[in-house]
């Protein structure tokens, strides 16, 4: 009854949490639905396109869940159940969704320009400057880390290229995943171009959805690491540059109803086993201060990351969702209301894991998505029946169209932000620019730039690579809180909740930071440090000084009101 207990518990409090705190955010800021917003003034076929709500709401859901709130939760499991359960009530709702819905809002204010946009309205262009390079350091790890978990998921042992009539897991995963982005493109065709409606066009995707899966359970496919890396990296630069309807918006839209019936799935094994005793909840509620991870603090807010806050989430609220949204009403549902989803789903994380807890520790699953399939698939059936396979597979399948989600949507952000450091104040695309910084600004080149770095890094499969990216996306929150709470100060807006949050995170992921520099500075003195250690110790050192750069100019224009030039 513990695992009923507790998502019972962390549904009430999140429902709180979005009525009350998110409303009063909401009065405090001055949400206006009678104001324009950037999608309706600035539609351009491309970037500005005015969304559905709920169609919206999945690409922006779909973008920022990835496999984040499932693997944080469950890595940082090893503390105890009731310190991840606090974080990811706590941070989801005095944290990470008061940075969601806030950078979500500044961007409409900013014609739905980047946090680096508002860094410039607020703190000065040295700044903007400083955090786009920060930011774009912080989506090669995006970038590197999803290309290796998503060829990783669909590369087989076998090589080779083909289609299989006996697929295996990682063959069926493929063959779903490809065919999403076919189904994303007629949807995005038939609502846009013929003008169907939402209603129908949903029944249709959800149909189309379910016979794709059927297709991908007989008949899988086939490719090398290599190759999948290369064609990963060709759809990711085609999404990043072809008009948002046509395949972004529509397939993070569909595969939003994945990651829907997954949780709807999760939550009934949950009362299925409490019921039926197929499965217990085994984790302890406090293990120590000190595991395998590192202490408590930082390593718990660092681990967590998505399931309570997570920096790549302003970069989506401000570079594809404020693109658009078509009413400033919406804000509250899509960019708080996705956040205390996503925390919800951080918790059924934590209970899945902890249907497997003593396998998980003991390092039988070579992932924690995979013991995340396993612990709920566990609630249904032993490891031997076929409710128990088709439901591992189904949620594999799920956790892999994330992650290529939060990849496509990372790449279009690399691109808006790239061109952003080439252009000068009053220069609004790269045609506007001149001579070399017209070539560096044209979107072709920054996505190409972004995408063959992040490729070779993830085709190296670095294990440095996600735990570097852990703490670089939380100091990007602490940073992106910062920037909003000067811009809402300059604009006469109440802007106080910011402070703790942004404090206590710049804190955390700082300390992180600082350990990871002192450890690989070990390693490197005793002999004992390969490439990727010198490449997390680089890496590391420059965010963390350009980090502390931007938090001292963003002290001086919140507390002593001053712009730097």
């Amino acid at each position: 009854m513990t695992a009923i207990l507790i998502i019972l518990v962390a549904i009430v409090l999140l429902v709180i949490g979005y009525v009350v705190y998110g409303s009063w955010l909401a009065k405090q800021w001055g949400v206006d639905p009678a104001r324009k917003t950037p999608a309706v003034e600035m539609e351009d076929g491309v970037d500005y396109v005015a969304a559905p709500p709920a169609v919206l709401m999945g690409h922006h859901f779909s973008s920022i869940a990835g496999a984040g709130p499932i693997n944080g939760p469950i890595q940082a499991s090893v503390f105890g159940w009731l310190p991840v359960f606090l974080w990811c009530i706590i941070g989801g709702i005095f944290f990470g969704g008061l940075q969601d819905f806030g950078s979500l809002f500044a961007s409409i204010r900013h014609d739905g320009k980047s946090v680096g946009e508002i860094i410039k309205d607020s703190m000065g262009s040295r700044a903007q400057k400083l955090f786009t390079i920060f930011a774009l350091l912080v989506l090669i790890l995006v970038i590197a880390s999803f290309v290796n978990v998503v060829a990783g998921t669909f590369f087989t042992a076998e090589g080779g290229f083909g289609l299989t009539m006996n697929p295996t897991g990682n063959q069926t995963t493929a063959m779903i995943s490809v065919m999403f982005i076919v189904l994303a493109i007629i949807y995005g065709i038939i609502t846009n171009r013929f003008h169907v409606g939402t209603v129908p066009a949903t029944i249709g995707g959800v149909i189309g959805i379910v016979l794709i899966i059927i297709l991908g359970l007989n008949v899988g496919l086939i490719m090398s690491r290599t190759a999948w890396i290369v064609l990963i990296g060709v759809y990711i630069t085609v999404a990043s540059l072809v008009p948002v309807w046509i395949l972004l918006q529509p397939r993070d839209y569909l595969s939003s109803f994945l990651l829907y019936a997954m949780m709807i799935v999760a939550l009934l094994g949950i009362f299925v086993s409490a019921f039926t005793g197929s499965a217990t909840f085994t984790i302890p509620m406090f293990t120590g201060w000190k595991t395998g991870i590192g202490t408590l603090f930082p390593a718990l807010f660092i681990t967590v990351a998505c399931g309570a806050c997570s920096g790549f989430h302003s970069l989506i609220s401000t570079g594809t969702s404020s693109k658009q949204l078509s009413n400033e009403s919406h804000a509250k549902p899509i960019g708080y209301g996705s956040m205390l989803i996503e925390s919800a789903l951080g918790i059924v994380s934590l209970i899945a894991v902890g249907m497997v807890f003593e396998k998980y520790t003991s390092g039988e699953f070579g992932s924690p998505s995979a013991a995340f399939a396993a612990g709920i698939a566990t609630m249904f059936g032993t490891e031997t029946s076929v409710v128990y396979g088709t439901i591992y597979a189904l949620l594999t399948l799920a956790v892999s169209v994330f992650a290529l989600t939060s990849l496509d949507t990372g790449t279009r952000l690399s691109r808006f932000m790239f061109s952003e450091l080439f252009l000068k104040k009053d220069e609004a695309t790269y045609k506007d620019a001149e001579g070399v910084r017209k070539a560096l600004a044209h979107p072709l080149v920054g996505t190409a730039i972004m995408v063959i770095i992040g490729c070779v890094l993830g085709g190296l499969s670095l294990s440095q690579i996600w735990g570097l990216f852990g703490a670089a996306n939380q100091l990007l929150a602490g940073i992106a809180l910062m920037a909003v709470a000067a811009w809402l100060g300059n604009a006469g807006k109440n802007n106080k909740m910011f402070y703790v949050p942004m404090i206590f995170m710049l804190a955390a992921t700082l300390t992180s930071l600082v350990i990871t520099v002192k450890n690989k500075l070990v390693m490197i003195g005793g002999g004992a440090a390969a490439w990727g250690d010198w490449f997390q110790l680089i890496f590391a050192a420059a965010m963390a000084v350009l980090a502390v750069i931007l938090v001292i100019e963003g002290f001086q224009t919140l507390f002593l009101k001053k712009k730097t030039a």
